[in-house]
């Protein structure tokens, strides 16, 4: 491979948003409609934009296989282009087959002339069976066309070739290997987790399993967007659909990241229903409008799991802020200050009070015989376990008190202990019930996950071993997972305002948390 020079990213003109962007597919065609242009076009369509269409090469092919390439004069390519940008202003391109070095030129030609304000590029290198559809210097073309894009979006032999290396086998490997790409062409890389399937001897991809994509800068930014395996034959032009909905994406928004991040759930949506076009005997296409046939519009409707993973990563800063605190890691290490820890638990048990109303609120309000249940467990069983730790502290049998220890009914609410409960309470007066399940939720998950952590130091002779072994155990895990599993379905299911409004609770029930931790130990008045 020859050197090619290290250059900036290409320039995008600024662009006045666009509700409905109009995006141009330059591509093949496909008959049987999953991919090329056709797959481009309906991908265009389901992320709101309007599609149009160059065909580069007329292809004889079904879900089994190509049969015939037929490529039209490349003069004639160019006429299309020409007709296209003559008449209609063109707010995104997306390439996909070319085929040929004339026609890559042909394409180069063209977009140093229109200089459109957003272009990706599918490099369709690799055929599913494995060949090579370019001859190397249609493969050098390429990688000149490379540098004079936004964002190329290879699978893993696809991005092989572009950085002339072999094929990575892990995904740190492949992010290494996108970053070397994205510096030496200057252009993003959306670097694609599909093909590690199966990767090593005998191992065979499950559904469910981690496959991320990640959207790597020139300057070496990863951003990684999550995202699981799905089983299933239909994956025919899902390379084709995910680039032209990015370019579609981007268009409307300019934000690079969102574009990745909700092309990605829209073609996850579309996969899962794939299957029930019963198109073809070969790997089927993807449904493109299967989230609009069901909802009548454009926003994904994330699943369950979709939520537990981005709310998790919503508070991210907060389980770093946690962690860091002095009190947190003193109760893990066993160094900290009896008197500070007789403190924390006084002001948790005035909490805990004032949360069981809370709890039970919510079990009144719960639509389901189930979910009602498990509230009112919570404000009863657990809570009851939970004060009698308290009370082991605070407290001795028969009104005795253990030395240094404050009873709870003798301390005055800290501040952050007031502000967290008139949070709690406020939410559940408004009588919502999934906003106020989400408000809930972090005083489960948050001390489930700082206590799967420091149980790992509880022993005999630790001081605090108690509260490590109460909020360590596999009884509050599995408690803490019932509470995630009913409000991220709760999440999933509700409409777009409601959502917003849980996941708004649930930050600032997060926030309270870390206060509440930071505060920790701090004596408080005397109550009057």
């Amino acid at each position: 491979m020859s050197a090619s020079p290290r250059v900036a990213p290409r320039a995008v003109p600024r662009v006045a948003p666009r509700a409905v962007p109009r995006v141009l597919s330059i591509a093949g065609t496909d008959p049987t409609g999953g991919a090329g242009v056709h797959a481009d076009l309906k991908s265009i369509a389901a992320n709101g934009g309007y599609g149009m269409a160059v065909v580069t090469a007329l292809v004889a092919q079904n879900t089994r296989g190509v049969r015939s390439v037929h490529m039209p004069p490349v003069e004639f390519l160019t006429q299309q282009l020409d007709a296209v940008s003559d008449d209609v202003a063109i707010d995104a391109v997306k390439i996909g087959m070319l085929g040929t070095v004339e026609v890559i030129r042909a394409v180069e030609e063209w977009l140093g002339r229109v200089t459109p304000p957003v272009v990706v590029l599918d490099p369709v290198m690799i055929a599913t069976s494995g060949d090579r559809l370019l001859d190397r210097a249609a493969e050098e073309a390429l990688r000149t066309l490379v540098a004079r894009v936004d964002v190329v979006t290879p699978n893993i032999p696809e991005l092989a070739i572009l950085a002339g290396e072999p094929a990575a086998t892990g995904w740190d490997d492949v992010i290494a290997q996108a970053a070397r790409v994205a510096e030496r062409h200057g252009v993003r890389v959306l670097a694609k987790g599909g093909h590690l399937a199966g990767a090593g001897a005998g191992a065979r991809a499950r559904a469910g399993e981690r496959m991320p994509d990640a959207l790597v800068h020139p300057n070496g930014d990863v951003v990684e967007v999550a995202g699981v395996r799905i089983e299933t034959t239909n994956t025919h032009g899902t390379g084709c659909s995910l680039s032209a909905a990015l370019a579609t994406r981007v268009a409307q928004t300019g934000d690079w990241v969102a574009a990745t991040t909700e092309s990605k759930r829209w073609l996850a949506e579309s996969i899962r229903h794939g299957a029930a076009l019963e198109v073809g005997g070969g790997n089927g296409p993807v449904s493109h409008f299967a989230g609009l046939w069901a909802r009548g519009g454009l926003s994904t409707r994330p699943t369950p799991e979709d939520v537990r993973t981005a709310w998790w990563e919503e508070i991210a800063s907060e389980r770093a802020a946690i962690d860091a605190l002095p009190f947190v890691r003193g109760l893990g290490d066993g160094t900290l200050a009896r008197d500070e820890f007789t403190t924390y638990l006084a002001q948790d048990a005035l909490y805990l009070r004032d949360y069981a109303r809370v709890l039970a609120e919510a079990s009144r309000l719960a639509p389901a015989q189930d979910a009602q249940a498990f509230w009112a467990l919570g404000a009863h069983g657990a809570l009851a376990a939970e004060m009698q730790l308290h009370e082991s502290w605070l407290g001795e049998p028969n009104g005795g008190r253990r030395p240094g220890a404050e009873r709870a009914d003798a301390v005055a609410p800290a501040p952050v202990t007031v502000a967290y409960l008139d949070h709690l309470l406020a939410v559940a007066a408004r009588g919502d019930y999934a906003v106020l399940i989400a408000a809930l939720l972090p005083c489960f998950w948050l001390y489930q996950d700082v206590g799967t952590r420091l149980h790992a130091l509880s022993h005999a002779e630790h001081p605090y071993r108690s509260w490590l072994d109460t909020y360590g155990d596999a009884a509050f895990a599995a408690s803490t997972a019932r509470a995630i599993e009913i409000v991220t379905t709760a999440a999933a299911t509700a409409d777009e305002g409601t959502r917003a409004a849980m996941l708004e609770a649930f930050r600032r029930s997060s926030r309270h948390e870390v206060a509440f931790f930071a505060d920790a130990g701090q004596a408080p008045g005397a109550a009057g």
